[in-house]
């Protein structure tokens, strides 16, 4: 089964925008807002077996609302 298959999104926590799970050189996960750019930190794995659990990790701080501003401000 395909890991986007397994894993659901919500809504970005900071403006309601799509959010979109990336996986980033073979390495690592995390899930950036289409609209706005807020992201949850990046988890790394080394392992295939630990490829599904890091991409369900950032999901679940992206889900609870941990995210990263890169705003003026913050």
């Amino acid at each position: 089964m395909e890991i986007f298959d397994e894993i659901h999104l919500q809504d970005c926590p900071y403006c309601g925008g799509a959010g979109l799970l990336e996986e980033e050189s073979g390495m690592s996960w995390y899930v950036i807002c289409m609209d706005c750019g807020s992201r949850t930190a990046a988890f790394n794995y080394t392992s295939e077996s630990d490829r599904l659990k890091t991409a369900k990790s950032a999901a679940h701080l992206w889900n609870i609302g941990k995210i990263i501003r890169e705003t003026p401000g913050d």
